[in-house]
């Protein structure tokens, strides 16, 4: 996932096209296959034997359109472009014709990223399906139809979320927790690799692209949204029995706003308890778990909790 391109000032949320032009370079390299988002919504489904890179895009900054929209039409790589509909034609992204040009090639799926792109995890029920209802019918007077597929801002869900956009036919929805899809994922809370400046560094980049699924049957608690008496949350991740190696596994966490290694535990062969010592002190509480394969490849799972108060 990508947001600004050159826009150095923004360093959180910008990739610098030499940088940028490097990830796609290292992509080749190790022939992995971009891929549309037809054909995404076509494998999720079954099973998938070999890697492939689903590209998405957030905000629909101009930056985008000025310095990425270029090198991906000339090179033919396929994208998702999600757009939150508030601020097009607005200082600094693009506007609707910007978007009728880049939605009319055969690359590109246009996405939904809400109306405001505000916190809609804080809101009320009625207020965030005003917001998605309004954008629906702003895509429909623009573009003719409204997109099918969703993206949370800030890459926050929770339950409440969730069932909105499944309740308004939303069939995909993404999030910002790292990790790689595969067919046990919800389609509503699928993770993406954010890249920027700091995270799109050409080791760490290399090292996403040969990272593994981690397959797994549930995650507890299943609402991403933690209240007070809810922080620190007890978390469980049940896998699917056949995983080789699960006791190889190592969790890291962000508990008292200092990354650490998470004391774990097991309850039989297949399920994993996180002992976390400390409440999460920031506005967002993460996990990452770690699977080495002897193929030299590692496994990753990132759970991402949004901490209403800390």
């Amino acid at each position: 996932m990508y947001h600004r391109f050159e826009e150095n000032k923004y360093p959180s949320t910008n990739i610098r096209n030499e940088i940028f032009l490097e990830h796609l370079k290292e992509i080749n390299n190790l022939g992995i296959e971009f891929i549309t988002f037809k054909k995404f919504e076509k494998i999720i489904k079954t099973n998938i034997d070999k890697n492939y890179l689903l590209l998405t895009i957030d905000d629909a900054f101009e930056s985008f359109y000025l310095n990425a929209w270029p090198i991906l039409k000339n090179k033919r790589i396929p994208f998702v472009l999600f757009v939150s509909t508030r601020e097009i034609g607005k200082y600094g992204y693009m506007t609707w014709s910007n978007i009728k040009e880049v939605a009319a090639s055969n690359l590109v799926t246009i996405g939904n990223h809400s109306h405001t792109h505000e916190y809609l995890i804080d809101w009320e029920d009625n207020k965030i399906k005003s917001d998605l209802v309004t954008s629906m019918q702003i895509f429909k007077k623009e573009l003719g139809y409204s997109p099918k597929i969703f993206s949370y801002p800030f890459g926050e869900y929770s339950t409440n979320l969730k069932k909105i956009v499944s309740d308004l036919n939303f069939e995909f929805a993404f999030g910002q927790h790292s990790g790689v899809i595969d067919p046990s994922k919800d389609f509503l809370e699928l993770p993406r690799f954010p890249i920027n400046e700091k995270y799109g560094e050409l080791k760490r980049f290399k090292s996403i692209l040969q990272t593994l699924p981690f397959p797994y049957e549930k995650i507890t608690p299943e609402n991403r949204y933690l209240k007070k008496d809810e922080n620190p949350p007890d978390i469980k991740i049940k896998f699917f029995e056949n995983l080789i190696n699960i006791q190889n596994i190592n969790c890291y966490s962000n508990e008292g706003n200092i990354w650490r290694k998470s004391d774990i535990q097991f309850i039989g062969k297949n399920e994993l308890m996180i002992l976390l010592k400390e409440k999460f002190k920031s506005e967002r509480g993460r996990i990452n778990c770690s699977l080495w394969e002897e193929d030299g490849k590692w496994r990753w799972l990132g759970i991402q909790y949004v901490i209403a108060e800390y």
